[in-house]
């Protein structure tokens, strides 16, 4: 396990302050929790009405509960969301990273639902978060009524270095000189649609943290199988690292009776607007309530 998941304190101070930013974009009345666990304290994030079915949501690496809360509060009108901040990968989070090696992520997931009197729910992931929700669903089936996976990690993986190297020289050119275009040359890698707000915390977020040294392991086709509650699974068209029609295609092949969606024209951050927030609130919705 990693410690130290900021380089400098300056940087944890930055993310503190994102993260207030986006608390305030999601414009909703909030909670938060303590849950003790094994690993630490764990901060968990609560919006909704407390009398609605709970819907528990892991957010994407090196975000937060908030930012994943500011493009998920229509949700919020239907369910009580359930958001833990993942440890490791949020400025709210158990600042150590957990292997991927073992069911450590599993075992703190377990241990956060557990302090909610959580025998079964809808589990909805997000990127990493999709990679823990999946290894859960997995491990419990029995316990997850219904998941849903957005542009999910270890599923399907692109080339790391290939990555890596497309958006090596247009960080360097941002380093050199950190103008907007340059800016939105690097976030563009990930950005579907520009925002003011996610644009230059991308950037922070690539600096501020410390660059994970390892990264999910791709599923078992066994593992896959296991999926025994309804799935929705839905990629991204253009995504860097999770190429969304290998996505579909995979989840299709091995995922009983998954339902898909693919999203045209779209990188790994979805878009960042009204259109696509009403969108998912609908179909998510759809799936959850049928």
């Amino acid at each position: 396990m990693g410690k130290d998941i900021f380089k400098n304190p300056g940087a944890c101070n930055r993310q503190e302050e994102w993260y207030q930013r986006f608390l305030v974009r999601a414009n909703l009345k909030v909670e938060f929790e303590t849950v003790s666990t094994s690993f630490g304290e764990s901060h968990v994030l609560l919006a909704g009405d407390p009398d609605n079915p709970p819907l528990i949501c892991l957010h994407a690496m090196l975000t937060s509960s908030a930012h994943l809360l500011s493009e998920i509060r229509y949700l919020a009108g239907h369910y009580q969301l359930i958001i833990p901040d993942i440890p490791g990968y949020s400025v709210k989070a158990i600042p150590e990273r957990l292997f991927f090696t073992d069911n450590s992520h599993s075992q703190w997931f377990t241990e956060v639902l557990d302090a909610f009197d959580l025998d079964s729910f809808n589990l909805f992931g997000i990127s990493i978060g999709g990679y823990i929700a999946r290894e859960f669903s997995t491990a419990f089936p029995d316990r997850v009524n219904k998941l849903v996976l957005l542009v999910p990690a270890g599923i399907v993986q692109a080339s790391v270095v290939k990555g890596l190297m497309s958006m090596a020289i247009p960080m360097i050119k941002y380093k050199l000189n950190p103008s907007e275009d340059n800016m939105k040359s690097v976030a563009g890698f990930l950005l579907t649609s520009w925002d003011e707000d996610w644009g230059p915390f991308l950037i922070d977020s690539m600096n501020d943290f410390v660059t994970p040294k390892k990264i999910p392991s791709v599923a078992t086709d066994e593992e896959l199988q296991n999926l025994r509650m309804p799935v929705l699974a839905i990629a991204a068209q253009n995504d860097i690292s999770f190429p969304g029609e290998s996505l579909i295609e995979r989840v299709q092949a091995h995922i009983p009776g998954v339902e898909t969606e693919l999203l045209k024209d779209t990188r790994h951050c979805p878009p960042t607007t009204e259109e696509f927030r009403r969108w998912l609130e609908h179909r998510l919705v759809k799936f959850l309530d049928r």
